[in-house]
């Protein structure tokens, strides 16, 4: 795995799983009752029924999520409905054959009248009387799923765009920031037993390792939990480790071999449930089994998770202990920008995306949540479209971990929510080059980096070649990084290219003089860090969205997305990002992160949002009796 493997969206999250996580089922239901695979025609409409039956073969979103945000603090409004587990009527919704079809074909789209949301379903998608199969008529109407697995849909304009809100309640007119650190008391915090659920790769688990370590500083122990991949390096780390399932190598090539979260086939389908159930069952385990090792007792006093842990938050509501839920990418609503795995040009629709995309995961996950409620934590299902945390509380603080320099806190996030910038794990100060690496680096000008972490390639060869080509083009030395997709078989060594297998970004970047990859939270961060003028290549998830923050920033060109990689572009972009403009433009964001600690910062907002138990009550002063002083002297 690359150091740190580039971001793969939590690869189950940020893959687009989360986009499609609604369309998982692929199995539908007929006229007449009976079940049948839905045809699969790739050139004219590639449709994906989503049924709601116990017996589905395919649904919930992997994502890397994450993908469903339990307990996003301001959640569109969407309520939580429980039932009585006696109750039967439970069972006939999960059973019913609400059926979804969201159709990936730009052919098929303009029979959806451009997935145009009509005034009238402006308000219907935020009522949460409305049953299930309503609820999946409505998305299926105004929804399309593109081929790169996002969501689209497209407001018009007599739509109100205060009738895509949630209400009043969730207006805020002025950005709240946390509270400054004196304001945050974090040294008399009693010591606690801290679990931190972390699923994805390891540019996902690593800013975890770095708040975790900051939490022990202050006397707390922490588990964090997570693949059981990465157990050397939490506990090189010196924090306690506990293994979490799934597996983020099938995670991440599941996602890129189906262009997100959406199996190409019957055949894909076991391998997303399969991953799903193995990471939703280890939850619970995790926050209180004593340590694989040591045996020493653990019983979890608050959990930290990111999104795609799926069933974190039930898991916290059954223990009845605090959450706070910190991501690389953007899940809280907001209308500034859309959720980063939909697709909406509209302003007015931007804050309605982050609930579409929520109902479609919360419709895929929905029967593998309630199972783990009824059987394991001893909780009352989740019914209807209540938002894929179903918590009771859905009044949960969230962290996002980038700069504000980067990318400011949305106006409309209330004080719940905090950008406490990025959190890096310094690798650089204990890592030694390899002495021909050294050598080749003072050989000649800074290089261009190009690589792809964690992500398989699909054309590794044809990739390879693209990038040669446009290096020898532009008269530049470049270092590729064979990672996982397997770049670098070059028909002969070259002296202007240097194939890298693993080393840590933090050091990295700072020889380059511009990066090139696919856009994880955590490789993105490190070349901005490092003043590296920077070009996105996208596979899926969040990686557009951070794309285009690059370039609105004027620090890289427009993002490639992977299924536009040609030499044309690449050579494009390396002109753009060789510019002296675009350079002073990398220093100076450098200059400004320089002051920004995302680590502190998110430690201080985890401190800021733990419930404070109330001090116990002074005893009432009684005026002395006689019959009072005359027994206190007779006692004495």
């Amino acid at each position: 795995m690359t150091e740190p493997p580039e971001n793969c969206l939590s690869s189950s999250v940020k893959s687009g799983e989360v986009r499609a996580s609604s369309l998982q089922e692929a199995v539908g239901e007929n006229g007449g009752g009976e079940k049948e695979v839905e045809s699969r025609d790739f050139s004219d409409g590639d449709r994906l029924g989503v049924e709601s039956g116990e017996d589905r073969i395919g649904d919930g979103p992997m994502n890397n999520s994450g993908v469903n945000s339990p307990g996003t603090s301001d959640r569109s409004g969407v309520k939580i409905n429980t039932l009585p587990t006696e109750i039967s009527n439970f069972d006939k919704v999960e059973s019913s054959a609400g059926l979804l079809k969201l159709e990936r074909s730009k052919t098929e789209r303009h029979r959806h009248n451009n997935n145009s949301l009509r005034s009238e379903d402006a308000t219907q998608i935020f009522d949460d009387k409305l049953s299930v199969e309503q609820k999946i008529k409505l998305l299926n109407r105004i929804a399309t799923l593109k081929d790169d697995g996002t969501v689209e849909f497209e407001v018009p304009g007599d739509v109100d765009p205060l009738s895509l809100t949630s209400g009043p309640e969730h207006t805020h007119t002025e950005s709240i920031d946390y509270e400054p650190p004196e304001a945050t008391d974090l040294q008399y915090i009693p010591p606690l037993q801290i679990v931190m659920l972390i699923v994805g790769t390891r540019g996902d688990v690593q800013p975890f390792i770095a708040i975790g370590k900051r939490l022990q500083d202050y006397g707390h122990r922490v588990r964090l939990a997570t693949h059981s991949n990465f157990k050397e390096f939490v506990l090189t780390a010196g924090l306690e480790f506990y293994p979490l399932g799934g597996d983020p190598k099938v995670l991440a090539g599941y996602m890129v071999k189906n262009k997100g979260f959406l199996p190409s086939g019957p055949s894909e389908i076991p391998v997303q449930r399969n991953q799903m159930k193995e990471i939703i069952y280890s939850l619970l385990p995790a926050c209180k089994e004593p340590d694989m090792d040591s045996g020493i007792p653990f019983k979890a006093d608050a959990i930290i998770a990111n999104p795609p842990a799926y069933g974190h938050t039930h898991v916290a509501e059954a223990l009845k202990v605090p959450i706070h839920i910190f991501f690389t990418m953007p899940w809280t609503p907001t209308s500034e920008f859309p959720h980063p795995l939909s697709r909406v040009k509209q302003q007015a629709g931007y804050r309605l995306s982050y609930q579409i995309v929520d109902s479609l995961i919360w419709l895929g996950i929905r029967d593998m949540i309630n199972d783990v409620r009824k059987k394991k934590l001893k909780l009352r299902p989740v019914t209807y479209l209540s938002g894929s945390q179903g918590s009771t509380d859905s009044d949960i603080p969230h962290g996002y971990i980038w700069s504000p320099h980067l990318v400011p806190k949305p106006k409309d996030w209330g004080p719940k929510v905090d950008v406490v910038g990025f959190c890096f794990l310094d690798l650089a100060s204990n890592y030694e080059p390899p002495a021909e690496l050294v050598k080749w680096l003072k050989a000649g000008e800074k290089p261009i980096y190009i690589g792809f972490g964690s992500l398989p390639v699909q054309e590794p060869e044809k990739m390879t070649q693209v990038i040669v080509d446009a290096l020898d083009k532009t008269g530049q030395r470049g270092i590729i990084n064979k990672g996982w997709g397997g770049l670098g078989n070059l028909a002969e060594p070259k002296d202007s290219i240097y194939l890298l297998d693993n080393c840590p970004h933090d050091w990295l970047f700072l020889q380059c003089k511009a990066v090139v990859h696919h856009g994880g939270a955590g490789t993105t961060a490190a070349g901005l860090k490092a003043a590296c003028p920077t070009t996105i290549v996208p596979f899926f998830g969040d990686q557009p969205f951070w794309g285009e923050q690059v370039h609105a920033r004027g620090v890289g060109p427009a993002p490639i997305p992977v299924d536009q990689f040609s030499l044309p572009k690449l050579i494009g972009a390396i002109k753009y990002m060789i510019d002296s403009k675009v350079k002073e433009r990398a220093v100076e964001l450098a200059k400004a992160m320089e002051d920004e600690d995302g680590v502190t910062g998110a430690v201080k907002a985890f401190f800021k949002h733990l419930p404070r138990k109330k001090p116990e009550p002074e005893p009432e002063l009684v005026p002395p009796t006689f019959f009072s002083i005359s027994k206190c002297f007779g006692c004495a």
